[in-house]
């Protein structure tokens, strides 16, 4: 058999079986192991073990589960309500003051946890009912929270970064720092259309008329909630930064750091370390069976010769070369709209690197485009993961219609933004170039 037909019955089998509702781990690895022993026998599964095995004891994937177990700590401990009480005292009187204030929050969950559902699932249960309370326009404010919750995907310290720079043997360090400025970007990008549209609209964010007000001194009293945010942040990003720590270190000291914060804030006990090691047990376990059936999947792609055979289709198309990005990054939306973003990075990443190599692009540079092509996914329908983290907080009487309506504006933000990135590579890789430096 050749190897187009044999790439083409691999892929049809993956969208067939997908479309069936089997998780995407087990059609993974279901397809790898019938591949593998269909075209060279079983005795070739050796060879897939010990490239799994090698791949499952990568030390950069320890960093994975501290993570993750960080951003649980911190989502059970209170530190994101004090937060939020802090921010609506400073931010109610702006336009869409409580839309601005949240996308300001959640930047700052971002910075702490690295973890989409965290920031989702807090603002929902915290901003949501306040701001429709105060008459928000339902689609600004369940637009702001699943944009604003997405940039724990580009921020670091972020798990899907983590796992693209694993998948694409990149620098986790230099892969967190380039996330930082197209990350305050793209939050610069949210808060401005809210400004913008709450001012053209008032009637969409209405400023607070009845309220009690508040002195100086309580504003300036909240401040303190920022301290042991800042004291994680500085923590986490300060050390690898700096060269103190590597991410995986960096990732130990944020867990010291959030369990200091838990005990702070007198929420440290058994529920919280039991719902934490639960949290822990079924996000790296969902990773890891992702990225083990990923691994192999790939492994048959490549074995039969698919990346030679895409590499060389692109070398005979006569396109210029930023025409060849803009197709890839409309794939990664595309697969965004059925596949998460784990197995999009696992799949995509080895498939489309040689091919940015030919291009002469900067590998670090395009890391950074898909993480946010991966951004668009999240909240792209129909099954874009923020759209049901959001789901599960809605009132009764919002419908998912709503949901899908409030996030186009943000989807189109997030385009510009990768357009930005695009036009102005300097804004990526400026500072991981100071870094090393």
């Amino acid at each position: 058999m050749s190897s187009e037909f044999v790439l083409a019955i691999m892929f049809a089998s993956l969208v067939g079986l997908l479309l069936t509702g089997l998780p995407l781990a087990f059609t993974l690895g279901a397809l790898a192991l019938v591949f593998t022993i269909t075209l060279w026998g079983p005795a070739a599964l050796s060879v897939t073990v010990l490239n799994l095995y090698s791949t499952m004891t990568s030390e950069s994937l320890l960093a994975i589960p501290l993570y993750v177990m960080m951003a649980s700590i911190l989502q059970r401990s209170g530190v994101i309500e004090s937060l939020y009480r802090a921010m609506e005292l400073w931010s109610r009187r702006l336009p869409g003051g409580l839309a601005v204030g949240t996308i300001a929050i959640c930047t700052i969950i971002a910075a702490m946890t690295g973890i989409v559902g965290a920031a989702v699932a807090a603002m929902g249960m915290l901003a949501l009912p306040s701001m429709l309370k105060r008459k928000y326009s339902p689609e600004l404010a369940i637009g702001t929270i699943c944009a604003g919750g997405t940039l724990g995907i580009l921020i670091p310290p972020s798990v899907i970064t983590i796992v693209y720079a694993v998948t694409a043997q990149a620098s986790i360090g230099q892969m967190f720092i380039a996330g930082v400025v197209p990350g305050l970007l793209l939050a610069s990008l949210y808060i401005g259309y809210i400004v913008l549209r709450s001012a053209l609209n008032p009637s969409i964010a209405p400023r607070p008329d009845n309220d009690a007000p508040t002195t100086w001194e309580e504003r300036i009293a909240s401040l303190k909630s920022l301290i042991l945010p800042l004291l994680i942040i500085v923590g986490v990003l300060g050390t690898i930064y700096m060269g103190i720590a590597t991410p995986t270190e960096a990732a130990a000291v944020g867990v010291f750091l959030a369990f200091l914060s838990s005990l702070i804030e007198r929420r440290f006990g058994w529920e919280l370390i039991s719902g934490v090691a639960l949290d822990v047990v079924k996000v790296t376990a969902m990773i890891l069976w992702i990225t083990i059936g990923a691994r192999a999947f790939v492994a048959i792609f490549t074995g039969t010769g698919g990346a030679d055979f895409l590499l060389s289709f692109i070398q005979d198309l006569d396109a210029n070369r930023w025409i060849v990005l803009a197709i890839m990054l409309g794939i990664l939306f595309f697969l965004g709209m059925f596949l998460d973003e784990m197995g999009i990075i696992l799949l995509c990443v080895p498939v489309f690197l040689p091919v940015i190599d030919f291009l002469e692009f900067d590998r670090l540079w395009f890391g950074i485009l898909f993480l946010v092509s991966a951004q668009m996914a999240y909240i792209s329908p129909p099954f874009g993961y923020t759209l049901f983290y959001m789901k599960g907080v809605l009132p009764a009487g919002i419908g998912m219609g709503t949901v899908y309506r409030a996030i186009v504006p943000f989807i189109l933000l997030q385009a510009i933004g990768i357009f930005i990135c695009a036009l102005f590579p300097e804004l990526v890789l400026w500072l991981p170039q100071s870094m090393i430096n």
